[in-house]
């Protein structure tokens, strides 16, 4: 008889560790859940804090990176960020960033503009270093630099690009103001045009007017002259 007894009490001393068994997956489960949330919330984050005239700070990409890596990092990060996955109030404006900069990089002469305003920046970095402009990026110089050689890079290179954008800015403000004397000067034409046709077209309006009146100056004028002097006496 106690057999039995003794069976069902270990039968259901088990019960619990099972069920503790099942808890701990769930709050496992739940916990890294809320670390991936937690950790796309932080890459939302650190795009929309990125440079935003860098496509490379953006997608947090090498300038050296191949187009495939470049499309591959891209993949990573929509889907990592996406809207639907990403409960961060401005993931959309995240989403729109990588891949505005992704668009950016397959454009051979944007992405050609870009890296010649970076090399240029390195030259400069490498300059102010009393390096030769020909020193690779893996050499041990640039290992123990304070700040850090990529750290400077990236500065100049903001640097350089927001110069450069200032420049196509007032640029573009010149050829709008230059348009707008432009149209200026044609909207002047066209009224001046307008004016004097409406100038012709009155003097042919008052042609018979004038006409008329010179007919009754003229008849008035030979009256006069018909009468003659006047007789004395």
């Amino acid at each position: 008889m106690s057999t039995p007894a003794s069976s069902s009490s270990v039968t259901e001393g088990k019960a619990p560790a099972r069920a503790s068994g099942a808890n701990d997956d769930e709050i496992e489960k739940l916990l890294n859940r809320e670390a991936s949330a937690f950790q796309r919330e932080m890459e939302v984050e650190r795009i929309l804090k990125a440079f935003k005239l860098n496509p490379y700070d953006i997608l947090d990409i090498a300038e050296t990176a191949t187009v495939e890596e470049i499309k591959r990092r891209y993949r990573q990060l929509s889907l990592f960020i996406h809207p639907d996955k990403t409960p961060h109030a401005r993931a959309t404006d995240a989403f729109d960033l990588v891949k505005k900069a992704e668009n950016e990089l397959e454009d051979p002469k944007k992405r050609e503009e870009l890296d010649a305003v970076i090399q240029q920046a390195r030259v400069l970095v490498l300059k102010s270093l009393s390096l030769s402009a020909t020193t690779s990026d893996d050499d041990p110089k640039l290992k123990a630099l304070t700040p850090p050689y990529r750290v400077q890079l990236r500065e100049k290179s903001k640097e350089l690009l927001i110069d450069e954008e200032v420049r196509r800015r007032k640029a573009v403000k010149m050829n709008l103001a230059n348009e707008g004397l432009e149209a200026k000067k044609k909207e002047d034409e066209v009224s001046s045009r307008k004016r004097k046709a409406e100038e012709d077209k009155a003097w042919e309006d008052g042609r018979e007017t004038r006409v008329g009146s010179w007919r009754n100056f003229s008849n008035t004028k030979k009256k006069k002259k018909s009468k003659g002097p006047a007789l004395l006496g």
